[in-house]
C-alpha cells in the first residue's frame, strides 16, 4: 500500500478519445517530505509519516521545529501517517511527488466531508414525517419519542439520532480510477468526487480491497486541439 497528501481544487471534466465525457475532480499534489520511519522495534509498527505544506516557524512550535529539522525540513501544516511496504522505502527527508502512482490505478481518497450546519432530524437522518392530519399539531418534523422500551424510560440512550450539527465527518470514497497524472503541475485526476470542500485536505491511498488496476484510458489534449 501506499499514499500522499495533497488538496482538493474543485472538479472538472476530460474527453477521451473515443468522446466520452469523464467528470473528474482535481486534486494538488505538492511534494510531500518524509518526517519519520516508524519501526516495529522503536514504536510496534512499520509507518513512514509525511508532512504536507510549510509553516512559518515563527507559528510552530518548538517541538515541531526539532521534529522537522530531523529531516532537513521546515514545520508542516498537515501531518499523516501511511503504511505499507512501497512507502518504507523512502527514508527520512526524501520527497514524495505526484509520480507516486500512475494513470489506471485504482485508490481510496479519504477526508473530511463539507460542513452542512444545524439540520433537523429529517434531514440529517433521513426520518420520515409525522402525519400531516387528524390533529397532528406542529409536530410533523419532530422525532417523536425519545424514550427507551423498558423500565429505564427516564434515560435517553446513547447515539440516540436527532438533530445536530451535519457534516465534517472522516469519511473516504473507495475505489477511485485515476485518470490522469500531471507531474509538471502537480496534479493527479481522481474519476469522481472526492469528500471535502476545495482546498481542504485528502489523503489519496492505494485500494483497500485491492482492486487491479484498469487500463489507462487516453485522453483528449484540449490546448493541442485549441492550436488546431
Amino acid at each position: 500500500m501506499k499514499g500522499i497528501l495533497g488538496r482538493k481544487l474543485g472538479m472538472t471534466q476530460v474527453f477521451t478519445v473515443d468522446g466520452t465525457l469523464v467528470p473528474v475532480t482535481v486534486v494538488e499534489v505538492s511534494p510531500n517530505v518524509v518526517l519519520q520511519k516508524k519501526t516495529i522495534e522503536t514504536d510496534g509498527y512499520e509507518a513512514v509519516q509525511l508532512g504536507y505544506e510549510d509553516v512559518k516557524i515563527q507559528r510552530s512550535t518548538k517541538a515541531a521545529q526539532g521534529h522537522a529539522s530531523k529531516a532537513n525540513t521546515a514545520p508542516k501544516k498537515s501531518i499523516r501517517e501511511i503504511r505499507g511496504n512501497e512507502m518504507f522505502n523512502f527514508e527520512v527527508g526524501a520527497n514524495v511527488s505526484a509520480d507516486l502512482f500512475a494513470a489506471g490505478e485504482i485508490v481510496d481518497v479519504s477526508g473530511i466531508s463539507k460542513g452542512r450546519g444545524y439540520k433537523g432530524a429529517i434531514v440529517r437522518n433521513n426520518q420520515r414525517m409525522g402525519p400531516k392530519t387528524h390533529g397532528s399539531g406542529p409536530n410533523r418534523r419532530h422525532p417523536g419519542s425519545l424514550a427507551t422500551i423498558g423500565r429505564n424510560n427516564g434515560i435517553i440512550n446513547k447515539g440516540r439520532i436527532m438533530a445536530g450539527h451535519e457534516g465534517t465527518y472522516a469519511t473516504t470514497n473507495q475505489n477511485l480510477e485515476i485518470m490522469k497524472v500531471d507531474t509538471d503541475l502537480n496534479v493527479i485526476l481522481v474519476k469522481g468526487n472526492v469528500p471535502g470542500p476545495k482546498r481542504g485536505l485528502v489523503v489519496i491511498k492505494s485500494a483497500a480491497k485491492n482492486t487491479p488496476a484498469v487500463k489507462a484510458k487516453v485522453l483528449v489534449n484540449r490546448a493541442a486541439a485549441k492550436e488546431e
